[in-house]
């Protein structure tokens, strides 16, 4: 392929017809644009010659002219020739996008609109034609600046009138608008432009070439769209039974139909419950849908097919465990899936090989999700776990990581395959390559998904830090505690929130030179940003980790004696916050009992009169769960077998604080009255 600075078109024989392009006889014109035309069919030199040789913009010229001197011959065939050059390379689109012909169609086609009731609509009809087929083709590139059909409020009505007049109408105006269509506010303006009615109406055409472009168009509005969604769920075809859209779409999953549009039937349903707009008992979902994805997924299905369907049945089947059993018993599914994991001789495209990754480790972890017994029959298929090891080391990029990591996460939530599979396979060691190298991409801005890559792996890592986990060792001594405190120092929330909550459970039951390590690493100072985080999870977190440290009476005493001005601290600070909820000052409670139970470390509440008075304030709490907590802080302090149980009692006393329970005494609470009753017990002469 030659590039458009190296024109392969010898200029000398070239020249005279394109000379021709600027003569004022419209004749000349015409036949130096059909020349032109022929010259560059099915040949991406010529398409790069001309385009290089400054032709395009006296295209645009030629195409814009309405007022009647070029004429409709010459104006349709500058169109045409523009559709074939937007047919090139990548290059050759860009170059069409750079000199501005996406407008320069809009405007072709706005000013159409406006002719649609004079006598010579009809000629005016292979011109929009070929305007919308050029559009359509340069709206497939990923640069083409789509939202320009929204510049107009009134492009999109304007479209869908131009869509009813003929089929190729039909078929460009709902391709263009699908690629139009990716974020809510799109979503959005082409509902509110009349989209659902009009691509309703294409769903009963008996082709299936208006069918497919239609059904695209209403998947990508429905996407994580319920307003949307719920308008398609309610609209009606034009049929003359006036089926509803639900109705029109299961009849379109049926087996006559071609598998290109039983999928995007499919996807359309799986979008509308994701959305909220159809249930999950719904039958469109449970005996269409579902089947319907179940069933191009079988091995002997095209692979690109197999792809779009599993991908579609991972989405559907994400957050359902009814679907997620449904789909997991049907026609052969995990074995099916594990296929497309498999090297196939006649798939030599990368890409795809990948996608077909991709998609079974995405429907592996949906199915997984939720149901145990899924869980052990997909790590049971054979291979299964070596190729998802695998899939966290591939080298085509993050796309196929991520998807493997996803399943993984999804299979972690089995305690009986932490014991075992996870240990026999040491998927600790991929998992802690594989954040390594995230982290490390993030630090210096690298490839786009490296950062949830890093949320799904750390959500994983989580996991295997369980208490009960064998990986638990092994990652703490690859840099675990490192790797999570650089986590809870990130701006993603996600991010924070799962080092913050790894580190809790590492914590857990964790020997004294594991909780040093993670107070050396993490700091003080990151402890309290932490504990004044916007995210409530990430607050919680915190002292969830905070209460692990802090227990075992050796372990507390310790952490105390280093550190016991910041932990009553940070402990004040979240009892005295009015706008924290209850289960904050729960936490904050507990790890105030925590320290009440430590040999030494519980003088140094004693010794602060301030978070006295706090515990003498939530034993009088509105919420009875706060008395419970600050009163099982009162059990700590007073219990009578433990040295200087006398003096704490007496002071305690002193303050009033027995006083309080003698009051609450009378409360109809049962288990505040046996707390109650278990704290006054201590008590000497009670």
């Amino acid at each position: 392929m030659v590039s458009l600075m190296q024109p392969y078109m010898d200029v000398e024989s070239s020249r005279s017809y394109i000379d021709e392009l600027y003569s004022p006889s419209g004749q000349k014109c015409l036949e130096a644009i059909i020349c032109l035309k022929n010259s560059v069919i099915g040949s991406n030199r010529q398409k790069g010659s001309v385009i290089a040789q400054g032709v395009v913009p006296r295209l645009l010229q030629l195409l814009s002219d309405s007022t009647g001197r070029v004429g409709d011959r010459v104006r349709l065939e500058s169109a045409v020739t523009l559709g074939s050059l937007a047919k090139g390379t990548d290059q050759h689109v860009r170059a069409l996008i750079e000199l501005n012909v996406v407008p320069l169609l809009l405007q072709v086609l706005l000013a159409s609109t406006n002719r649609c009731n004079e006598p010579d609509d009809d000629n005016q009809t292979p011109l929009v034609e070929a305007c919308l087929r050029c559009l359509r083709t340069v709206f497939h590139h990923t640069a083409a600046p789509v939202h320009a059909i929204y510049q107009d409020p009134g492009l999109v009505p304007r479209l869908l009138a131009l869509a009813s007049k003929s089929v190729t109408n039909q078929v460009c105006v709902a391709t263009i608008l699908t690629a139009a269509c990716k974020t809510a506010e799109e979503q959005n303006a082409l509902s509110r432009g009349g989209a659902v009615g009009a691509l309703a109406t294409q769903l009963d055409s008996p082709l299936s070439d208006v069918q497919l472009p239609a059904l695209a168009c209403l998947a990508n509005m429905c996407y994580q769209n319920h307003t949307v969604s719920a308008l398609v769920a309610a609209a009606t075809t034009n049929s003359s039974q006036g089926r509803a859209v639900p109705v029109a779409l299961g009849q379109l999953m049926g087996r006559e139909r071609s598998a290109l549009v039983q999928l995007e039937a499919a996807r359309c349903v799986a979008y509308m419950h994701r959305a909220g707009a159809l249930t999950s008992t719904d039958p469109r979902v449970v005996y269409r849908a579902l089947p319907c994805l179940v069933r191009l997924c079988h091995r002997e299905r095209p692979p690109r097919e197999r792809v779009a369907a599993a991908e579609t049945l991972a989405y559907l089947t994400e957050v359902d465990t009814d679907l997620q059993r449904l789909a997991s018993i049907s026609n052969h599914l995990i074995s099916n899936l594990a296929e497309l994991l498999k090297p196939h001789p006649s798939v030599l495209d990368a890409t795809l090989s990948q996608d077909m990754r991709q998609a079974a480790f995405r429907a592996f972890a949906s199915l997984g999700a939720n149901d145990e017994d899924i869980r052990k029959r997909i790590i049971e298929t054979e291979n299964l776990m070596e190729q998802v090891v695998g899939g966290l080391q591939d080298p085509g990029g993050p796309r196929v990581r991520l998807a493997a990591v996803r399943c993984l996460h999804s299979l972690s939530r089995s305690v009986q395959q932490l014991r075992t599979t996870f240990q026999d396979h040491a998927v600790w060691r991929p998992l802690m390559q594989l954040l390594h190298g995230a982290d490390r991409g993030l630090e210096g801005r690298g490839l786009e998904g490296e950062e949830d890559l890093l949320t799904v792996a750390s959500s994983t890592l989580c996991n295997l830090l369980l208490e009960f986990s064998p990986s638990k060792e092994p990652i703490l001594e690859s840099g675990g505690v490192e790797l999570l405190c650089s986590l809870t120092r990130r701006p993603d929330p996600a991010l924070r929130l799962n080092g913050i909550w790894a580190l809790m459970n590492v914590a857990f039951q964790a020997e004294q030179r594991v909780k040093s390590q993670i107070l050396s690493c993490l700091g003080t100072d990151q402890i309290f940003r932490l504990l004044a985080d916007p995210e409530l999870a990430v607050l919680m977190k915190t002292l969830g980790l905070l209460r692990n440290l802090l227990s075992t009476k050796a372990h507390i005493d310790r952490i105390m004696a280093e550190h016991a001005a910041h932990v009553m601290q940070a402990v004040i600070l979240v009892l005295e916050d009015p706008e924290h909820p209850a289960d904050v000052k729960e936490q904050a409670l507990c790890i105030l009992a925590n320290v009440a139970d430590g040999d030494r470390a519980r003088d140094h509440i004693m010794a602060n009169e301030d978070v006295l008075k706090k515990l003498m304030d939530y034993m009088m709490h509105s919420n009875v769960k706060l008395q419970v907590a600050a009163i099982f802080c009162v059990c700590n302090l007073v219990w009578r077998e433990e040295d200087g149980a006398a003096q704490r009692q007496a002071r305690l006393r002193e303050l009033g604080l027995y006083r309080i329970l003698q009051q609450l005494r009378h409360t109809k609470d049962s288990q505040l009255f046996e707390k109650v009753k278990a704290a006054m017990s201590q008590f000497t002469d009670a």
